[in-house]
């Protein structure tokens, strides 16, 4: 079987209808109109109560979402996750984004800048240049707070490429053509 046909065979068996699974959560005591109306003033009167909190308790919550977003705000997981899987392989950053013709300049921000957050397509064309596992690749793009959901065509062909160890950009934007799908570079 060549790849391509492992390839339509995967999407096909993978891709996922958006509208699957959705569940509509509806207020049954709104449906008729004079409950509706009631709803509706319920509704009004908590707008109104919130409104009306005041200055000293909107400061207070302020200082105390300061204090849990302190508490709770992590390194850069993809920062040292990326750079661990670049000492793991033994490789040069210039390996690295010289492979997948990725702008030294770029790559230098992603090394030095802690609060720089990279785009997914970036973060691919690192796990491309790295040749990780399709594990690996979600861990990276996960890091990052992306994701490879399965309603995409262009994400199953990514996982597809990373599952067949497939780390060539021109082939993977070959497949990613041959379904209308934007190139990765």
């Amino acid at each position: 079987m060549s790849i391509k046909e492992k390839l339509a065979q995967y999407i096909n068996e993978n891709l996922e209808n958006n509208f699957e699974g959705i569940i509509y959560d509806i207020d049954e005591s709104c449906l008729s109109e004079t409950s509706f109306k009631k709803c509706e003033q319920e509704t009004s009167l908590q707008k109104k109560r919130l409104n009306t909190i005041g200055y000293s308790s909107a400061r207070k919550n302020n200082i105390s979402l300061d204090k849990f977003i302190n508490e709770n705000k992590e390194d850069n997981k993809f920062q040292k996750l990326l750079f661990k899987y670049i000492d793991d392989r033994n490789l040069k950053d210039s390996d690295v984004y010289n492979k997948v013709n990725i702008d030294r300049r770029l790559f230098s921000k992603i090394r030095n800048d802690i609060n720089y957050h990279p785009s997914k397509e970036t973060i691919v064309l690192l796990a491309i240049a790295l040749e990780l596992s399709e594990d690996e690749l979600l861990d990276l793009l996960r890091s990052a707070e992306y994701s490879l959901p399965n309603n995409d065509v262009a994400n199953l062909i990514i996982r597809f490429c990373f599952q067949e160890k497939i780390y060539n950009i021109n082939t993977i934007n070959e497949l990613l053509y041959d379904y209308n799908c934007k190139a990765i570079i």
